[in-house]
């Protein structure tokens, strides 16, 4: 039992559970005192000492519906079927002992069968189960990777039964049984239901070939999906995708400070410090046996968000604000603003609530500001440059988010100018097209020269390039 826990926390593991060793041997301590005999005793111990977050409770029901759910149910019920499809007018068992009645009377010798075929004539699931398990280990179904290779997985573990020449016996041994007095009508019944008993062997094992798949890489159709996630365009996301949106947005903010982290202990390492190094080996002659080198230090930036939350670009603002805060240790501070006419500091906000709850309370805007306005971009601009201009010095980037849609009002463009001279960039994120800009209400072209970058940021895969650049 505890080789087959720690099998099922590997599988959770590799699914993207984080689920640790510690937390493995506490499953142990908990099944020491329950009784591992009622099934939903069992589930609720090892999801209460192997599940940390409420997201990932669907992905444990069902890896362990599919992990400790038997194979001979879906074994049994598979052949329960080709009994019944072989015909309601036959009694199947009645024929299985005639058939073991006519075996008796065939000559000694004349009948070579296969462990197989006596399997199947038996109707030992038990032993059938265990064929086929053997059979799939030595086709190598463990390796399966991606839904293309069930059906050649599922052919190869056919081939290592011997289902081919198995088929050939069984109708072999119908032609026998007919020429020993069988009748024919029982003879064309018997070869019907070896056919249906070889279509219920190819079914089961093509179940077990997706079990293993769904077992070993539960999270193949996942990350498809977040894949897809990651091209779509943020105006079409659906609840339920905004929902999975929020882990891919984890996931690639976990990645990314990885791979920061890894930059920066590559670019630490100076040029050499010669004089100090003379110093320091002064007491071997002079021979530099110690190299020195002078410590790149790159200071964090700071960093200013200002983003439109207007219906139009609400998502667009709710993933950059999570990737944003996701990776706040990368910045000496963040302030964040929003506005949609009104401009309001929700800062705060970061500070005393979990980063989804405070996103979305940053969206909606409550008490900060009117949210159900029109946009006016140079209002929103004003204020910010009236109030909080003084936030700005040469360390701080201004990270913009909106579609510049501004409903015909003054743009007031000399206020982002102002902005843009005393920060150290300023960067634009636009979820329209830059096909668009300039066209319509859309101001977008007498903000850009006061812009260091401007792109256009419409689905998460943009934004994960602008997040990557802006942290370089």
């Amino acid at each position: 039992m505890q080789q087959k826990i720690i099998a099922f926390a590997n599988l959770l593991r590799k699914s993207g559970m984080r689920v640790s060793v510690a937390e493995s041997l506490d499953a142990f301590v908990a099944l020491d005192e329950l009784s591992i005999g009622d099934r939903e005793i069992f589930k609720d111990a090892l999801r209460c000492t192997m599940v940390k977050r409420s997201d990932d409770i669907p992905t444990f029901n069902e890896l362990f519906d599919r992990y400790w759910s038997a194979f001979y149910d879906q074994l049994r019920e598979a052949f329960e079927q080709a009994g019944e499809n072989a015909g309601d007018a036959l009694d199947i068992e009645a024929l299985l002992r005639a058939v073991e009645q006519g075996m008796e009377q065939l000559p000694p010798g004349s009948l070579d069968l296969s462990e197989l075929a006596k399997v199947l004539l038996s109707q030992d699931l038990n032993a059938l189960e265990q064929l086929i398990r053997q059979a799939a280990r030595e086709a190598g179904t463990e390796k399966i990777e991606n839904m293309l290779q069930i059906g050649f997985f599922t052919r190869r573990t056919m081939e290592q039964l011997g289902s081919e020449g198995t088929g050939e016996q069984l109708r072999s041994l119908a032609g026998q049984l007919r020429e020993s007095g069988l009748s024919d009508a029982e003879a064309d019944a018997l070869l019907a239901m070896f056919e249906r008993f070889m279509e219920a062997l190819r079914r089961s094992v093509r179940n077990y070939t997706e079990r293993e798949l769904e077992q070993h890489n539960f999270d193949y159709m996942e990350k498809f999906r977040r894949e897809s996630l990651l091209e779509k365009s943020f105006y079409n996301l659906s609840e339920e995708e905004i929902r999975k949106m929020r882990e891919v947005v984890a996931r690639l903010a976990q990645r990314i400070k990885n791979v920061l982290s890894i930059r920066k202990r590559r670019l630490k390492r100076g040029k050499l410090d010669l004089r100090t190094m003379l110093r320091r080996n002064a007491g071997h002659g002079g021979v530099p046996f110690e190299l020195l080198f002078r410590e790149r230090r790159k200071d964090r930036p700071k960093l200013v968000i200002l983003c439109d939350v207007s219906s139009s670009v609400a998502n667009v603002s709710r993933f950059m604000m999570q990737f944003m805060y996701s990776l706040q240790e990368c910045f000496t501070k963040i302030r964040c603003f929003v506005f949609v006419s009104e401009l309001g500091e929700v800062t705060p906000v970061f500070k005393d609530k979990d980063i989804n709850d405070a996103i979305t309370k940053a969206l909606d805007g409550g008490d900060v500001i009117n949210v159900y306005t029109r946009s006016n971009f140079g209002q929103a601009f004003h204020i910010f440059w009236r109030d909080h201009l003084a936030a700005i010095d040469n360390k701080t980037t201004v990270l913009v988010l909106g579609d510049a849609r501004n409903n015909y009002n003054d743009p007031r463009a000399w206020c982002l100018r102002d902005i843009h001279n005393k920060a150290r960039d300023v960067l634009w994120l636009n979820p329209e097209s830059p096909s668009a800009w300039g066209f319509g209400d859309s101001v977008m072209d007498k903000y850009l020269p006061h812009v260091d970058v401007a792109e256009e940021c419409r689905n998460l895969k943009q934004l994960s390039k602008i997040v990557d650049r802006l942290l370089l």
